[in-house]
């Protein structure tokens, strides 16, 4: 008890033993240690091991309607008049390139990026209609490999795939888009606060799903095809592959 007080409180026991044999010249094994110490009551909590989730890594796909793969990435942005950075979270259908739901604000963490895809799901009227769920595309950032997100994805049953790092053209229809949201709207404006911000960043996406013409949807915006879709069955002029 007298070694465990001093430099030995922290060790486990297989470095009590090691401690043991060279502070008292002890002949003891750890199995003998570690029964001492389960009878003292002493032995160090065991470390929690979460359950790791598989990676699945994307594959080639052709997508022929809507909701079958929706890509996420974060992008951030930076607003001088307050001296910080904020981030948008954003999914986007590569079928019919809506943005279905973005998350913006100071911090962007899984659960931001699960409250956002349950909201995209219940807007899309996936969840009420009972329809397939979408695949999710996305890179390796701590909100995508996090336990939370993968759980969410287990509840709902939905495939999430992961690209390999460095190559961001398996996301290319997300990256695209923050590529469009940062000449069209960030790098424009010198922004004086986090209002300023939130309300140019909401008007970009406003403006992109329902006005933003897409030669690929025949001139159409990104709302409007999804509609023709939905009522004629329109498709783009070339198949979606990713």
């Amino acid at each position: 008890m007298e070694s465990i007080a001093g430099d030995g409180y922290a060790y486990g026991y297989r470095k009590l033993t090691h401690m043991l044999r060279q502070d008292y010249g002890l002949v003891i094994n750890e199995k003998k240690v570690y029964r001492l110490c389960k009878e003292l009551d002493i032995l160090r909590p065991q470390r929690k091991i979460r359950r790791k989730h598989p990676r699945k890594l994307a594959r080639n796909r052709t997508i022929t309607a809507p909701n079958q793969l929706w890509e996420v990435d974060v992008k951030y942005g930076y607003i001088p008049g307050e001296d910080r950075f904020f981030f948008v979270l954003s999914y986007i259908d590569v079928y019919d390139r809506q943005i279905v739901g973005y998350h913006m604000g100071l911090t962007c963490e899984a659960r931001h990026a699960v409250e956002t895809f349950r909201a995209a799901l219940w807007r899309r009227q996936i969840l009420q209609r009972n329809a397939p769920l979408p695949i999710i595309r996305s890179d390796n950032g701590p909100q995508f490999v996090s336990h939370l997100f993968e759980s969410e994805c287990e509840r709902w049953n939905v495939e999430h795939e992961r690209i390999p790092p460095k190559t961001p053209n398996m996301n290319a229809h997300i990256e695209s888009y923050h590529r469009l949201l940062e000449d069209e709207c960030l790098s424009m404006c010198e922004f004086e606060n986090y209002a300023e911000a939130y309300r140019a960043v909401e008007a970009f996406v406003r403006r992109y799903n329902h006005r933003r013409l897409h030669s690929s949807l025949h001139y159409l915006s990104p709302a409007e095809f999804y509609r023709r879709h939905l009522e004629t069955g329109l498709q783009p002029k070339r198949p979606v592959k990713v």
